[in-house]
């Protein structure tokens, strides 16, 4: 008996998909026979596909050398609908159940020109909570959430943000390499907890988010408040619980 994999395939459009794939990956153009080495098909088997691409807009073939490459069409697809506000709208559930849950407020910031911006929050249902204001801006090194959002961003793009990052020119040496050496820490461990930069009695417990081929989306950021009068918060459970609210968001956007 077929399994359900079996039952509901569609080779043509397998196919098709793994030539825009495969030459999303090439910087120069390439033939027909080349473009079947990539895939590991023969020449004939995508010929039919390379004729509906092209008619379609998603592949152009030049009209010399007769070798194809990617047309800008995925890209402006890709931009019809903005990214942040797929995020948010992905988020905004799961943030209202971690908050609801664990009593603190909650937030969602990506980087942003070099800054942290906040795009979402979810406030506490307590009688006290804290407020971000969506849109707001903040230095990365003095923020948890812009310190994990530097720590897992790629070295070529965390080196570019600290090269012209204010707060680590002005370091000395050690204190750079310290600063290194916690990023490469957060890293490591996955999570940041911190006592807050800005707001006493805060404490930011804050998560990446993560796509399955490990690019970062955005952060989420649990901002636990403690009153005099009540016991510490389980900022352990409060890890967990925020990694579990990532999950679904990354799950909501379909990208865990």
């Amino acid at each position: 008996m077929k399994n359900i994999e079996d039952k509901y395939q569609a080779p043509a459009l397998e196919k098709g998909l793994e030539i825009m794939e495969y030459l999303s990956l090439k910087a120069a153009s390439l033939s027909q026979a080349e473009i079947a080495v990539g895939i590991q098909k023969k020449p004939n088997e995508i010929y039919r596909m390379l004729v509906c691409l092209e008619k379609k807009g998603y592949v152009m073939r030049d009209e010399i050398s007769g070798k194809y490459k990617l047309t800008l069409k995925l890209f402006h697809l890709s931009h019809r609908h903005s990214p942040v506000d797929d995020i948010r709208r992905a988020a905004q559930h799961p943030m209202d159940e971690l908050a609801s849950d664990i009593n603190q407020s909650c937030h969602l910031g990506i980087l942003y020109s070099e800054k942290l911006m906040v795009i979402a929050q979810s406030r506490s249902p307590g009688p006290v909570s804290l407020s971000i204001e969506e849109g707001s801006l903040f230095p990365l090194l003095q923020t948890t959430s812009g310190r994990v959002l530097l720590a897992f961003t790629g070295q070529d793009q965390q080196n570019y943000i600290l090269q012209s990052n204010q707060t680590y020119n002005n370091q000395s040496a050690k204190d750079k390499k310290q600063t290194l050496a916690m990023l490469e820490q957060v890293r490591q461990t996955g999570y940041l907890v911190k006592d807050s930069d800005s707001t006493r009695s805060v404490t930011d417990i804050c998560v990446p988010l993560l796509s399955s081929q490990g690019d970062l989306l955005a952060t989420l950021t649990v901002a636990a408040l403690t009153a005099r009068d009540e016991p510490s918060a389980n900022f352990e459970g409060i890890v967990e619980k925020t990694k579990e609210a990532a999950q679904k968001i990354l799950s909501r956007l379909g990208v865990n």
